[in-house]
């Protein structure tokens, strides 16, 4: 549980890093809406998505309409997360209005499957830079994040159900092609977002249950530097031997998608019969994968 702090951690804000990535987040973002979606009336999820509908049905102006639908969802933020949060939050929010106002950018290209593509995934580097950095230019996560609290539903299914309405709205006012592409826009951005808060690296917990454990220990420890852990459990149960059962070593290694298959295959050209199940893991920090990172 996240403790929630009443007090602005300005250091924390004026961090180098995090203005960096909230500078670069915001910029890429107003390149995709400048470049790409508002000038061919593209549509992409959550709030962003939303004050490009009302833009294009009320012809008020995006830059107000981004601050106005996000002013609910920075309170809500403010009570879910903290200060910090919520300030930084604020700041991205105004500088991405005012380099909507203020900077020219002509539409790149006419091509719908490109402004899907390249609008969305570049709108969603530019949240995802912008989270790496401590803020959020679109509420919708913070929505999402209260809902999981209150009703236990999952981050991608609050989204979704969010922005399936509004692409249901972009139908009845752009018609159906229009919001199809915007589908396809929406989830090039969540794509481009998983990249940049959870890394390219993305972690897989791999376990292994063999009679050749020891073996394996030292193929993992040894010959790919990873850390183990060795869970002890029992293997057997069959339904024609449930009474048979045996002790053995479960060993658990956290690897990277590029090592996966290397280790895997190794794994098995060791023992063939070993039992092996991979897992995704959302995030991991300490041990050695720390020492790791700082090289």
């Amino acid at each position: 549980m996240q403790i929630k702090k009443d007090k602005i951690n300005w250091n924390e804000i004026f961090k180098v890093k995090h203005i960096l990535f909230n500078v670069l987040g915001v910029g890429l973002v107003t390149f995709a809406l400048k470049g790409f979606m508002i000038p061919n009336q593209f549509l992409d999820g959550g709030v962003t998505g939303i004050s490009i509908l009302v833009h294009e049905i009320t012809h008020l102006s995006f830059a107000m309409l981004i601050i106005i639908f996000n002013i609910p969802f920075l309170f809500l933020a403010n009570r879910i997360f903290d200060i910090t949060f919520t300030v930084q939050s604020c700041i991205s929010i105004v500088m991405l209005a005012v380099c909507m106002s203020v900077i020219h950018i002509d539409a790149v290209t006419t091509d719908r499957l490109l402004i899907a593509l390249f609008g969305g995934g570049l709108i969603g580097l530019g949240i995802g830079f912008c989270m790496r950095g401590g803020s959020t230019v679109d509420g919708a996560e913070v929505l999402a994040a209260l809902t999981i609290r209150k009703i236990g539903l999952d981050t991608s299914e609050v989204i979704f159900a969010m922005n399936s309405t509004l692409f249901l709205l972009a139908a009845y006012s752009f018609g159906i092609t229009t919001a199809l592409y915007s589908i396809v826009t929406y989830f090039a951005a969540i794509k481009a977002l998983d990249y940049v808060t959870d890394g390219f690296e993305h972690y897989t917990s791999l376990h292994i249950i063999s009679s050749k454990s020891d073996e394996i220990k030292e193929l993992i420890v040894k010959g790919f530097g990873k850390g183990i852990t060795v869970l002890k459990g029992e293997k057997g149960y069959l339904p024609d031997s449930f009474e048979v059962r045996t002790e053995c070593d479960v060993v658990v290694t956290i690897v990277t998608r590029l090592e996966l298959l290397r280790i895997k295959e190794a794994v098995i050209k060791l023992d063939p019969l070993a039992f092996i199940y991979i897992q995704q893991v959302k995030e991991a920090n300490g041990g050695i994968l720390s020492k790791v990172k700082n090289h």
